[in-house]
């Protein structure tokens, strides 16, 4: 099911018993993050605060801060549904007959509706505002104490590339700078920034056009983090997730179009070679990322609904909202990478990996060798690039369980023989790296080792109960008594 806006989701939360609604005055200096941080760590629900202090506008919090509401999110009752549809999509051959056209009909149905509609108008223009505004308007929240300031952390971020035209939607932090300007964080990495260092190079445009929405469908809003190829429109995978096509509104001082019904639209522009120091921001790496400097975003054109509702996010120390929303991402893109690593059973980034510290990841072996390829074809795969440690274990051995990796991995690696190095690009967020963006990850062979790679030893196997005994204590157990 398409949620048609951002209040039609917060209407299903509501149903679901997954939001709490505060009605009484909270700080968004600090005090919402407390909120925020305490709920998504105690498995509470997501917040709607209807008196941020200082503002008119409610503020919406922890919207995907657990499986349950990234399920209602994306309208599943499991994300692996998704992860079959992809499967479905990869699958396709040319049909032989007319029974197998007819079978390709949904399918093909289900990818026309998935391309973005452009429309007229959208709730996101009900306010218009080109002068007069102020972002001091709205609750933007100082999330931690040693940030650099107040901080947007869940806009959609909409740029075009220079040369191909081709649109990208991320999701980038904006540090609020005052009532018209912002940082835009735009990491090396990231599609923003190479759509801005082309225009740098071509030095034909004064300024970049950039509009940033906030408060979309919850699908809308996802699609904005996705790991998606430069070519993919993340509109378009939005209205995949969704099913049904995302209705984009031109905006009014650009030529870039936005959801119609995002709650409040950013419009502006950036200036090639205007950049500021932004940060310090307390990050998703538990750490406060450092100050740098990074572009400005310079905003025109302000608009909104009549009375909208301000959403956003916080990062910190592990696990929080980000976490559900990341785990989402492994298990619908796990179709994927099989795709070009068949081998692969399973994957898993644990919340205290931050995504790209650690992956684990169970391969079927059918030769030697065969984890340090996997390893090598991780890092060569978008922005898996910048796993720092990928532990591969046996088919048999459940990633999902760090425990069970953790004892099977420690009495299967000879240090010296099993882990590797390699230098490559990091993520700029990693503080540890000896240079900003470049530094070493590690790769550790936790497979069972064979003869053919130069194992001569006997390996032992793991203790296990017979499964007849097993089954016979189960009855006994309950005549017993216990629990």
């Amino acid at each position: 099911m398409a949620f048609d806006d951002l209040r039609d989701f917060i209407d299903a939360l509501e149903q679901h018993d997954e939001l709490k609604r505060i009605k009484f005055q909270v700080d968004p200096y600090l005090e919402i993050t407390e909120f925020a941080d305490r709920s998504v760590k105690t498995g509470g629900p997501a917040l709607l605060f209807e008196k941020p202090k200082g503002s008119q506008f409610p503020v919406l919090i922890n919207a995907f801060a657990s499986a349950k509401r990234m399920e209602i999110a994306l309208g599943v009752s499991d994300v692996e549904e998704i992860a079959q549809r992809i499967v479905g999509f990869l699958e396709m051959q040319k049909p032989e007959g007319l029974l197998d056209k007819l079978k390709m009909l949904p399918k093909l149905g289900e990818i026309s509706a998935a391309f973005p509609k452009t429309v007229s108008s959208g709730p996101c223009k009900q306010v218009i505002r080109r002068s007069g505004f102020s972002l001091a308007e709205f609750p933007i929240l100082h999330c931690w104490p040693g940030d650099a300031g107040r901080f947007i952390t869940l806009p959609m971020v909409f740029s075009r590339d220079p040369e191909t035209g081709k649109r990208n939607c991320g999701m980038y932090r904006l540090q609020v700078f005052d009532g018209q300007t912002t940082g835009m964080h735009w990491q090396k990495h990231k599609q923003g920034a190479e759509h801005y260092r082309r225009v740098v190079a071509e030095g034909k445009q004064l300024r970049m056009p950039v509009s940033v929405a906030i408060g979309s469908d919850p699908a809308t809003t996802y699609s904005a983090i996705l790991p998606l190829p430069p070519a993919v429109d993340e509109m378009m995978f939005a209205g995949f997730l969704r099913g049904k096509a995302v209705e984009m509104v031109k905006c009014e001082t650009n030529d870039l179009e936005v959801p119609a019904n995002s709650e409040i639209v950013l419009e502006g522009y950036v200036t090639p070679g205007e950049l500021r120091r932004e940060g310090p921001f307390g990050d998703h790496t538990g750490f406060y990322s450092l100050d740098d400097d990074y572009p400005v975003f310079h905003i025109e054109c302000i608009t909104h609904r009549k009375s909208p509702i301000y959403a956003t996010t916080i990062v910190g120390p592990p696990p929080m909202e980000d976490f559900y929303m990341g785990k989402t991402i492994e298990r619908i893109f796990l179709p994927l990478m099989r795709m070009q690593l068949p081998e692969v059973r399973d994957i898993s980034m644990p919340a205290e990996g931050i995504f790209h510290n650690l992956i684990l990841i169970s391969i079927r072996k059918s030769y030697p060798g065969q984890a340090r390829k996997v390893m090598h074809a991780i890092w060569g795969l978008g922005q898996a690039m910048f796993s720092k440690c990928i532990v591969v274990v046996d088919e048999d051995v459940d990633v999902q369980n760090v425990r069970e990796v953790t004892w099977k991995a420690l009495n299967n690696i000879d240090p010296q023989r099993d882990i590797e190095f390699s230098m490559g690009p990091i993520d700029s967020l990693d503080h540890a790296s000896r240079m900003p963006n470049y530094g070493s990850k590690m790769g550790i062979d936790a497979t069972t080792k064979w003869p053919s790679e130069g194992f001569t030893r006997r390996w032992p196997n793991v203790i296990t109960m017979s499964p007849e005994v097993v089954r016979r204590v189960d009855e006994l157990w309950k005549r017993a008594g216990l629990q």
